[in-house]
């Protein structure tokens, strides 16, 4: 099984014990704020399903429908993930408003810090781990559920603060309160989700460090005389992959076959910087057509890498 299958799975599984955890003793000591977790956590389960199915089918190869591959997915799940997020931030609210207007009290709080505890803990290792995995294979999908997961660590230690205060104190409003500013962290871990899944779907480009390295790669050649100079780069994402193309101006008597393997190590030197690359190059004749070696050309290089 793939690496970043394997770490959604781990994502389904935390989160389902999790959750049987939570509304089990949230529902028998009568605590909101710990039910409004384990609501959180029924939605990181789907969000963590949803996870698994979404890198299995980006993983797909290309087909006649999705000529690109399938890498948007990822997006789409994440996108998904940042409605659900709120969904459950207004549930939560609505629980905590009812328990602020009543006068229910939390009982047994003992296992309502126990399992607080151990919820922020395991949460905290599995998002670490997530959270690697989605960087080493660009996974949109799993920086999503990782920075989820990461949402929740605070929260669940932000519940045991609060069960703690009403140890100390008995004053029971701080179970509704609490469950209130857990809506608030969830509504704002929402806004970074969507921002982050959603915009590729729009062909965002590239993040800049991403795109001086092509650029910092296209340049070596030109000061190396083998390519006249470059323009019209454009990039976008699509999940884990990154899409590229590029226009390189070459000398004009350059051969077909030495232009073809030029462009061929171009592309690899790029793949290599910029992992999860597809790369397409568009090779032009240079302006001074009688100049076989760019290291003779008498015009400007960096006209080359101006738009054309």
């Amino acid at each position: 099984m793939e690496i970043r299958a394997r770490a959604a799975l781990l994502s389904v599984g935390s989160n389902t014990l999790l959750v049987l955890a939570k509304a089990a003793v949230g529902i028998a000591i009568g605590s909101v704020s710990i039910v409004s977790e384990a609501i959180h956590s029924g939605l990181d389960l789907v969000a963590a399903l949803m996870a698994l199915l979404a890198v299995r089918m980006a993983a797909m190869p290309p087909d006649e429908q999705h000529r690109y591959g399938h890498g948007k997915i990822e997006n789409v799940s994440g996108t998904v993930e940042a409605i659900l997020i709120l969904v459950a931030a207004v549930w939560i609210m609505v629980e905590a408003w009812q328990k602020l207007t009543s006068a229910t009290a939390v009982e047994s709080i003992n296992w309502g810090l126990l399992v607080m505890a151990c919820s922020g803990f395991v949460n905290w290792l599995v998002s670490n781990y997530l959270y690697r995995v989605a960087i080493a294979t660009h996974s949109i999908a799993l920086e999503a559920d990782a920075l989820h997961l990461r949402t929740d660590v605070y929260t669940s230690f932000g519940v045991l603060a609060g069960l703690l205060l009403i140890k100390i104190t008995g004053w029971q409003l701080f179970d509704p309160l609490v469950a209130i500013a857990v809506a608030l962290m969830i509504i704002k871990a929402s806004w970074g989700l969507t921002r982050v899944a959603f915009m590729p779907l729009l062909d965002t480009a590239l993040p800049s460090h991403e795109e001086e390295l092509i650029t910092t790669i296209l340049k070596q050649y030109q000061n190396q005389g083998r390519l006249s100079g470059f323009h019209k780069l454009r990039t976008r994402l699509a999940g884990a992959e990154r899409h590229i193309d590029v226009h390189v101006v070459l000398p004009g008597m350059k051969d077909l076959a030495s232009a073809h393997d030029l462009s061929d190590e171009i592309e690899r030197d790029i793949r290599v910087k910029v992992p999860n690359s597809s790369v397409l190059i568009h090779l032009e004749p240079c302006c001074n057509a009688a100049v076989r070696d760019c290291g003779a050309c008498t015009m400007t290089a960096e006209k080359g890498n101006e738009p054309a």
